[in-house]
């Protein structure tokens, strides 16, 4: 069966990611990073029980949207010809990923542990910019 024209595409448009370019951006996990961080401080300052179980719960949500908006740059943003060129970007992503997951920021309450995350995001977004030039 064929569709009635009215309904077929009139323009075709590609794009290098889902979107055209501009949705993407990094700085979306190092802002849920930053506050796993933050909780983690607090945390550690805090010895109500309460207080610290609310922190913990919040501190895994925050560690879980670190891992999504990971994924989505790892898989819908980055293409093979940039894994070609920083042949480490699939290490970065899976380090990260881990650290935000539970053998790092989500299984921890170490602030430690949130700065390592901090920092593989901090060269996944060196990555990042240095591709939005090209």
């Amino acid at each position: 069966m064929r569709l009635p024209r009215i309904l077929m595409p009139s323009v075709t448009v590609t794009a290098h990611c889902d979107l055209p370019c501009g949705v993407y951006d990094p700085a979306q996990a190092r802002i849920e990073a930053e506050s796993i961080k933050a909780i983690a401080e607090k945390y550690q300052a805090n010895t109500d029980p309460e207080f610290r179980t609310r922190a913990l719960i919040i501190k895994e949500q925050r560690a879980e949207l670190v891992k999504h908006h990971l994924w989505v740059l790892w898989t819908d943003y980055f293409k093979p010809a940039h894994f070609e060129k920083y042949p480490n970007l699939h290490t970065l992503f899976n380090e990260a990923t881990k650290l935000a997951g539970a053998s790092g920021a989500k299984g921890s309450a170490d602030p430690a542990k949130a700065e390592e995350l901090l920092a593989k995001i901090e060269e996944i977004s060196k990555i990042f910019w240095e591709t939005k030039q090209a």
